[in-house]
């Protein structure tokens, strides 16, 4: 099972909105592109809105048969472990496998000798054909990075190995997912976390390493641009090298899913796939969430006092709601609206405040993360909040297509 050249992660927390999403995926293809569209949701996101890995696929196989769509698409288990992968298993055929819990841990001194001895060929000058300066590589370095690394890449073996004997060999995706921590990885660490993934069988399509700078939950990239172009085309440079000198898929890519938008940088990630005709994993995460909230906000009357019924419960629920994503969300507080000023706007007042449109004079990037967060409250409300979905369903959607193509696809891919 190959994933493609080009596939985006469609987060979606209530499973309303596949055809949506597969409808702004279609209109990039017909557009000359080949996207496959990846619908994701993690164990989190599940207890949170009481629903099963079972309802991704469900959702997704749905959305393919009402739009006829022919191409190949993929439901994943984002952001599993060895605790939360089981229930997965059966119907999930993309699995990412989070081990960034791991870096940094202790591996046995056996272990980091073998790997460091492994990479003899490799003290000295190392080069990578495209980076133009070859890094050094010392013992001292190798025992470094085996250190920070090596218990992360032998427990996305241990996950691997279940899922192989669980779903047979060439049965399913598998990304490496480092991202959600708070160091970066250089191009150098990501070189030999590579060779440890190849060392141990790990046949990875996809790794979505840390890189520099703040990509928060449902806003843009906050960081040096510069730096994260050199990161990324490093990156690019080191897992072509990687591919044939590791002996890894051929289809190996880079995967980005830190936070939800990441508008500054998208052009850059563009020039530099099409610069060396590479491909690209992207995660949207919870912008649909965002949308459907959006897509309240316009209806008006009910939905609207609901859209704002979710934005106060929240508010008041700031610190429960922001602790799990403390490492990719950055909120100023005195810069969120008070629940008396956000019961007077608008439709389009609160529309214009969540909806992610660089240089509007209402974004609020801060209220648009809390309400990213704050998927939970929806949840709460249970049938009161569902059924608004399908009740406006085609205005809900349009804000759903609309985001995906023309705020993601026409951005990332210069459409």
């Amino acid at each position: 099972m190959q994933l493609g050249k080009f596939s985006l992660g469609i987060g979606d927390r209530f499973s309303h909105q596949g055809v949506a999403q597969l409808r702004g995926v279609i209109k990039a293809n017909n557009a000359g592109l080949e996207i496959s569209p990846v619908w994701n949701k993690s164990n989190r996101e599940h207890i949170y809105v009481h629903s099963h890995p079972a309802d991704v696929r469900k959702e997704a196989d749905a959305a393919v048969a009402a739009l006829g769509y022919n191409g190949k698409y993929f439901v994943d288990a984002d952001h599993i472990n060895l605790t939360t992968v089981a229930p997965f298993v059966e119907t999930a055929d993309f699995f990412t496998l989070d081990v960034a819990a791991f870096i940094g841990k202790e591996s046995p001194e056996d272990d980091v000798k073998a790997f460091v001895d492994s990479c003899s060929k490799y003290l000295g000058e190392l080069n990578i054909p495209g980076i133009e300066h070859p890094i050094e590589v010392s013992e001292e370095l190798l025992v470094k990075i085996a250190g920070k690394f090596l218990a992360a890449t032998q427990q996305a073996s241990d996950i691997y190995n279940f899922l192989k004997d669980k779903k047979g060999v060439g049965n399913f995706i598998t990304e490496v997912s480092m991202d959600e921590v708070e160091s970066p990885q250089t191009p150098v660490d990501l070189f030999f976390i590579l060779k440890m993934l190849a060392d141990k069988g790990v046949p990875a399509q996809t790794i979505a390493p840390k890189f520099t700078g703040r990509f928060n939950k449902g806003v843009d990239y906050v960081g040096d641009v510069e730096q994260f172009a050199k990161e990324f085309e490093e990156d690019v440079l080191v897992i072509d090298y990687a591919v044939k000198e590791f002996g890894l898929p051929e289809e190996l890519k880079l995967s980005v899913h830190s936070g939800s938008d990441k508008f500054t940088i998208y052009p850059i990630m563009a020039n530099i796939i099409k610069k060396y005709d590479k491909g690209l994993h992207v995660k949207t995460a919870g912008t649909t969430w965002l949308e459907e909230v959006i897509g309240l906000a316009v209806a008006g009357g009910e939905a609207l006092e609901a859209a704002k019924t979710i934005y106060t419960n929240a508010l008041g629920r700031k610190d429960e709601l922001c602790a799990p994503y403390a490492d990719v969300i950055d909120i100023d507080t005195a810069k969120l609206p008070t629940p008396e000023e956000v019961a007077s706007w608008s439709s389009e007042k609160f529309a214009n405040t969540l909806r992610h449109i660089p240089g509007h004079p209402d974004y609020n990037p801060n209220f648009r993360q809390l309400i990213h967060v704050g998927y939970k409250v929806a949840s709460e409300m249970g049938s009161g909040y569902t059924d608004l979905l399908k009740k406006y369903s085609d205005v809900i959607g349009t804000c759903v297509e609309e985001n995906i193509y023309d705020r993601h696809l026409k951005r990332l891919f210069n459409l």
